[in-house]
């Protein structure tokens, strides 16, 4: 059961994903997109699998020490509510990604890898992302100093 709820939690976020990435001007890609309530059902497979490893689970949490963590992450059940916990993370951000990119004009053509990249490995497609932003953001003029009133 905690195999099949493991592969579940990301089964859950790939279709949001793959309209992102191969439907990113879908209309109804840009509703789904904006709701954070595409993690709710994973977060509900988040709470099957916390739920019997949960006195190990607030004892990683509570406080952090590499040996606890390593002790709940050898559990089934503490591996898989990570993996969910991450995997709704990552949606969440990805959602973000791909609305920001929408307002501001980034090509589907980047965004797509850039997705993808976030889906396997956030912590290098969110600063590659945010370098992209960065470069389509238009800088503010600076404002004209207000005239004396005299």
């Amino acid at each position: 059961m905690t195999g099949f709820l493991f592969e579940l939690s990301f089964l859950l976020a790939a279709p949001v994903w793959l309209l992102m990435i191969f439907a990113p001007r879908w209309r109804g890609t840009e509703r789904l997109a904006a709701s954070p309530l595409t993690v709710l059902p994973i977060l509900a497979v988040w709470a099957v699998l916390a739920a019997p490893v949960l006195p190990e689970l607030w004892a990683a949490v509570s406080s952090p020490d590499i040996d606890t963590f390593r002790e709940l992450t050898a559990l089934a059940n503490g591996a898989g509510a990570l993996w969910a916990q991450v995997i709704a993370w990552d949606l969440l951000l990805g959602q973000w990604m791909y609305r920001e990119a929408r307002r501001l004009s980034i090509s589907p053509l980047l965004m797509g890898p850039l997705l993808l990249l976030t889906i396997l490995l956030s912590p290098v497609g969110l600063p590659l992302f945010l370098i992209a932003r960065a470069v389509r953001t238009p800088r503010k003029a600076p404002r004209p100093a207000p005239r004396a009133l005299v």
